[in-house]
């Protein structure tokens, strides 16, 4: 099992094998929308995967014809500083990036998947109308007191968009994800091809947006090129909406944010407990009453093993104890999973705090330099589009050359192990941000001069380090999960509907 799970995935599939059906239903407790047991042949699998894909596309290519150009559009538009619209772009970036940690919550606590992704769409499509509305008021009244309200509509429009975001990008992905079996083989493959067409099409919504869009907007106008992403919002909620009935749906079990939570203060409350030296009588429900698969105890950490410590009383009363003074194993090292990343994910603000820059410095470094292209001019904030192709080029050189030599040196099936892939990554972008330095500084010397070609180079070592970073860190922090939904299919296929 392990040694399967350790294959390198090809990046696209032409077609899955005949699949062989353990069951007609699903092994993994998932449900179709009337709340009955999902069948495997009318449910789920690729069949309800390209509305996902669909909506995910659709997203990118309005967060991207936003942020691609946010800068450009504060400093032209609104007549904001370079600094305040930096500032201001890394601001809507951020709170874009922190509004998925409320969506997962809810989603996982209250809504479901498919609610937040519905209700965060709607959300979405409103702030990219008001945005539209707002581009347009300059051109519908001349009066001077609307620039105050050309502002206000333009950030209520940015911010409503970033509150959208926060539930469609912990959601999307994970309702993908639920839409395979992973207790089936053939599927499981399939899990694994499906994140390849997810970022790939995230990739494509960022290239059309750096590109078509990016060009409306310099050239036509604002108006127009926020409303061909809002169009591109009201097709994905429809589509998304269309797909209801093919989508198999997880129950909702409860945050993880709780369960953590719940560890920390059993734990605290019993600092005066002495850990027993047989772990094996730590507190853990038996495997035919727990949903979830029971994760092994481990000795790190083991100060938070006395959450899962019974007290004397709770024995002798038989009485159910509080979740908050006693936790299973499983809980307990949930967390330790965490603490174990986080290191990993630490790292990993540093390296986006760079690609952050490619949606406001690099572009006004852009817009001081010549970025004519033969008889044609390059728009700054597409300069970002090459970032984009050379992550699309270097994927499949990665997976179709880089591997397999690797794979030779190092004896590895994947070649490299995803910490050595986030490392090179890390080291190339050091490598790309100690080259823009030296882009900048002969800028400053030669003034508007120089071409902009200095600056594509830069982008497209960004983008590389994009390939070994940020999709090694993914397969990295996914590996849990993946070995945890390994370690049920056992047990799974004996008891396909719960």
């Amino acid at each position: 099992m392990a040694a399967s799970a350790d294959e390198e995935r090809p990046l696209l599939i032409r077609h899955l094998p005949r699949q062989d059906e353990y069951s007609q239903y699903t092994s993994d407790g998932t449900v179709d929308i009337y709340n009955k047991p999902a069948l495997k042949r009318s449910t789920g699998n690729w069949r309800a995967c390209f509305f996902i894909i669909g909506v995910e596309f659709t997203e990118c290519v309005a967060f991207f014809a936003i942020g691609k150009n946010l800068v450009t559009y504060l400093t032209g538009v609104l007549h904001e500083s370079n600094v305040d619209a930096a500032r201001n772009v890394s601001a809507w970036i951020g709170s874009s990036f922190f509004t998925p940690l409320i969506g997962a919550f809810l989603a996982d606590t209250y809504s479901g998947r498919y609610w937040t992704v519905v209700f965060s769409l709607s959300i979405y499509t409103v702030g990219m109308l008001t945005l539209s509305v707002s581009a347009f008021l300059p051109q519908l009244t001349n009066s001077s007191y609307n620039r105050d309200i050309h502002r206000v509509m333009s950030y209520l429009g940015l911010y409503l968009a970033a509150l959208g975001n926060g539930g469609i990008k912990p959601c999307t992905s994970a309702l993908g994800a639920d839409q395979f079996d992973s207790a089936d083989p053939v599927e499981r493959v399939a899990k694994g091809s499906f994140f390849n067409w997810y970022y790939f099409s995230i990739n494509i919504g960022s290239l059309l947006s750096g590109t078509v869009v990016v060009w409306v907007q310099d050239n036509v106008g604002w108006g127009v090129g926020f409303t061909i992403p809002t169009v591109f919002m009201v097709a994905g909620l429809a589509v998304f909406v269309t797909g209801r009935k093919l989508y198999r749906y997880k129950k909702v079990e409860g945050s993880p944010v709780t369960r953590v939570s719940q560890v920390v203060v059993a734990a605290v409350r019993n600092y005066i407990v002495v850990l027993p030296d047989d772990s094996s009588i730590l507190h853990e429900v038996p495997a035919s009453t727990e949903p979830n698969c029971k994760i092994e105890h481990t000795s790190q950490f083991r100060f938070f093993d006395k959450a899962a410590v019974v007290a004397s009383e709770s024995k002798e009363q038989g009485a159910a104890t509080s979740p908050w003074k006693l936790c299973t194993v499983s809980q307990v090292e949930e967390l330790k999973m965490l603490l174990r990343m986080f290191p990993i994910w630490a790292s990993m603000i540093v390296f986006f705090s760079i690609t952050a820059q490619m949606s406001s410095t690099f572009i006004e470094q852009g817009a001081a330099m010549d970025n004519r292209i033969g008889p044609f001019s390059l728009p700054p904030a597409s300069l970002s589009t090459f970032d984009v192709i050379s992550v699309m080029v270097c994927i499949p050189v990665y997976d179709a050359v880089l591997v397999p030599v690797a794979r030779r040196v190092t004896g590895r099936e994947r070649g490299l192990s995803q910490l050595q892939r986030v490392g090179f990554g890390l080291a190339l972008s050091v490598i790309g941000m100690a080259y823009a330095a030296l882009v900048e500084k002969r800028r400053l010397a030669i003034l508007p001069g120089m071409m902009s070609i200095m600056c594509r180079r830069r982008v497209r070592g960004a983008g590389a380090g994009k390939v070994f970073t940020a999709i090694g860190v993914f397969e990295f922090l996914l590996r849990p999960v993946a070995e945890r939904d390994e370690s049920r299919a056992p047990r799974s296929r004996s008891s396909p509907v719960r």
